[in-house]
């Protein structure tokens, strides 16, 4: 191929063409992608439960990607059976106290990033020397990765630190006013509450479920706190979380968000200098393959879930990943529940990842870090809005020392909404129309307690910085790399906005994607057999009694995992599920290159 250093781009795959074709959930995704970073296509095709893309030009050697909904015989073929089996509706369905399918085509979205990822990935490989690569990707692999921390905490060495049990927001003002409500402080919590005249026992007893909502999706705090949200008007809110230090976040419809939208890409990519940076050095660890990231270098400073996933996925491709850590170590290393001391959580985000405890508040910590950086490949970070900046460690002053330079800050806004609150998972949800998306027509939206866009925004992280070393292959400079939770938001709802965009109900319909209950436990129907399985009673019939019975009326349906534990021994999972070092779950590698 074309040395990347001479190579005239704007645009990581300028100049490259892409064929795809599979299930439209996830290849209109893929191909949105591919064309946004570049790509041409002359057609789309949208048909078959097999998915595969080709990317090809620009003196690459074709690379190919394939993508299902799971392995042959699995029974898994489409998105409510990935749902149902990965877990997806158990943990969705915390707060309500059954498991619940998520409206939205939340795995097949999660898929279509991690194939654009395998490609990418693919083509990096190739500029850096590697040979050309087939990458496969299953929604079922997507799933469990998206459950992969509660999956983790379900088999760690002890219980949870809160009860699982269902409750939570969104909170109802007098008006009847949907809002979520956000601090990461008990005193501001016992503030707001103490201002709007909560029992002291409720204000004491809510604040650690609402704490560990993120870690466990429910919140089962006592119900006298939503009387009281229930006797106050929402001006009266606003003033105690103003006065509190709190946040609140009035739900906001995808018809407000339809109104509002930018049309941004749900990242953004720019050239950190003018001039040509040095050419990237080979080290020991040569790409292949089937490790296309080898022999780099990724600095994570990043906390909770969004950076540290971007950073594990790169990690996974064969990136040395080394977090910055305060003085004394990430404090969620020791978050229940836990494996051999460990967090299980944790682990699942951060596993195999060197750390070095940096004081960013002391000059000679920060010069550490710029030296540092000066010899990695990416640095990627998810501090408040303009830290890195305050400390001197933003893109253009990393520039100065590493002009080859990634430098990816994954944000929850991305500066693109000025009223914007709090970039929490469940406050972005709730500002942008998800809380809707995600509930079928006629139910109350509500933003889901499982941290759907922080692990969406983790992979939308990771597929910039791989957008983002590929320009760098290509052009010889630096690269600013930006996400955010709202890209992330903006990417699951899409699909639901074009259907306003053609005056179509964007909700799907009342009782979209309920599993049904059996004798012991629950079995969901795929889209297509959802309407005549509805028409069978089987409550007094065992799951597998239930399954049968819908199969000899040719309809397809598969059982709800509910115990997340039992995955490791779940046929439809066979030998995927393993355990780490200390002893954590490990779900497989969301791709597998030849």
């Amino acid at each position: 191929m074309a040395s990347p250093a001479t190579t005239q781009t704007v645009r990581p795959l300028d100049s490259l063409r892409f064929d795809t074709s599979g299930p439209p959930e996830i290849t209109e995704v893929v191909a949105e992608h591919l064309c946004l970073l570049g790509a041409r296509s002359d057609e789309l095709a949208g048909e078959g439960r097999t998915g595969r893309s080709t990317l090809s030009g620009a003196g690459f050697d074709p690379a190919h990607a394939t993508v299902t909904w799971a392995h042959p015989g699995s029974g898994l073929v489409d998105e409510a059976t990935v749902q149902a089996a990965a877990g997806v509706m158990a943990v969705h369905g915390r707060r309500d106290g059954s498991p619940r399918g998520l409206a939205a085509d939340y795995t097949a979205t999660a898929t279509a990033v991690l194939t654009v990822q395998g490609l990418l990935a693919g083509l990096v490989g190739q500029a850096r020397g590697a040979e050309a690569s087939h990458v496969t990707t299953g929604a079922d692999r997507a799933g469990l990765l998206a459950v992969s921390q509660y999956l983790a905490a379900a088999g760690a060495d002890e219980g949870e630190a809160a009860e699982l049990a269902p409750g939570g927001p969104p909170f109802t003002s007098a008006e009847g006013v949907l809002f979520e409500l956000e601090t990461l402080d008990p005193g501001a919590w016992a503030s707001f509450w103490r201002t709007l005249e909560a029992p002291a026992d409720a204000i004491r007893a809510g604040w650690r479920p609402f704490q560990f909502r993120y870690a466990t999706a429910c919140a089962p705090f006592p119900e006298a706190l939503h009387t009281v949200t229930r006797a106050h008007p929402l001006p009266r809110i606003r003033q105690a979380a103003a006065r509190s230090g709190a946040e609140v976040c009035v739900l906001r419809t995808l018809a407000e968000r339809a109104r509002e939208t930018d049309g941004a890409a749900p990242w953004s990519l720019g050239p950190l200098a003018d001039r040509l940076a040095p050419a990237s050095p080979r080290t020991a660890a040569a790409p292949s393959a089937v490790r296309p990231l080898a022999g780099m270098t990724v600095l994570e400073a990043g906390r909770r879930i969004q950076a540290p996933l971007a950073a594990h996925l790169l990690g996974l491709l064969g990136a040395e990943i080394i977090r910055i850590e305060p003085p004394g170590g990430d404090p969620l290393r020791g978050m229940p529940p836990t494996c051999s001391g460990i967090s299980a959580r944790w682990l699942a985000l951060n596993r195999g990842k060197k750390a070095v405890e940096i004081d960013i508040k002391a000059e000679a910590d920060r010069r550490k870090l710029r030296e540092m950086a000066a010899g990695a490949d990416v640095f990627l970070h998810n501090w408040a809005p303009g830290k890195a900046a305050e400390l001197g460690l933003d893109a253009d002053d990393l520039a100065r020392v590493n002009p080859a330079l990634v430098h990816a800050y994954t944000s929850g806004w991305a500066d693109r909404l000025q009223d914007a609150p709090m970039g929490t998972d469940f406050m972005v949800q709730a500002r942008t129309g998800v809380g809707e998306a995600v509930r079928p027509e006629g139910e109350p939206p509500a933003p889901s307690l499982m941290t759907l866009l922080d692990v969406l925004g983790g992979l939308h992280g990771a597929e910039a910085v791989l957008a983002g070393l590929l320009l760098r292959e290509r052009t010889g400079r630096g690269v600013r790399v930006d996400s955010s939770l709202l890209g992330a938001a903006d990417t699951l709802t899409r699909p639901a906005l074009r259907r306003m965009a053609r005056g179509q109900e964007p909700r799907r319909p009342a009782g979209f994607r309920h599993p049904l209950p059996t004798a012991d436990g629950w079995l969901a129907p795929a889209d297509a057999s959802a309407g005549a399985a509805a028409a069978y009673d089987l409550r007094e019939l065992s799951t597998t009694d239930a399954l049968a019975r819908l199969r000899t009326h040719g309809l397809t349906a598969t059982a709800v995992t509910t115990d997340l534990s039992a995955l490791h021994h779940d046929a439809r999972f066979a030998g995927s599920i393993s355990r780490d070092a200390h002893g954590a779950p490990a779900v497989p590698d969301p791709w597998s290159f030849a």
